[in-house]
């Protein structure tokens, strides 16, 4: 049993560090590709994009966790929405059309109004 989470968990890290392997060369070759040409900057070594990697998730992705780490709020709306009287959805919904205009249904186009052109 113990064998299999650590060969699992073996695994994981070798495909993980293949992966990002790969996508750092991916970088490094669309940056040496493109950037060179249209700017003039230089060419990069391997250790170079993979620094340029690490820097853009410093800078906007963070380190708070995976891409699903907000999505908790879908379950507090849920939780909140289930506990909402049908009177205090009707006032929601309202609220929120006149902050976010009409949602929820497609309102038909004037048939007096100009198609616009390309």
């Amino acid at each position: 049993m113990v064998g299999r989470i650590v060969a699992k968990i073996v695994k994981f890290i070798i495909f993980g560090l293949i992966f990002f392997t790969l996508f750092t060369f991916v970088v490094r070759g669309l940056w040496n590709w493109l950037m060179p040409d249209l700017f003039g900057w230089h060419v990069i070594t391997f250790w170079q994009a993979l620094g340029l990697l690490v820097l853009c998730k410093i800078l906007f992705g963070g380190f708070r966790g995976g891409p699903h780490r907000n999505w908790n709020w879908r379950r507090r709306m849920r939780e909140r929405w289930s506990a909402m009287s049908p009177e205090e959805r009707e006032h929601f919904r309202d609220r929120m059309r006149s902050r976010c205009g009409p949602f929820g249904s497609y309102a038909s186009p004037d048939p007096s109004e100009p198609k616009p052109t390309a």
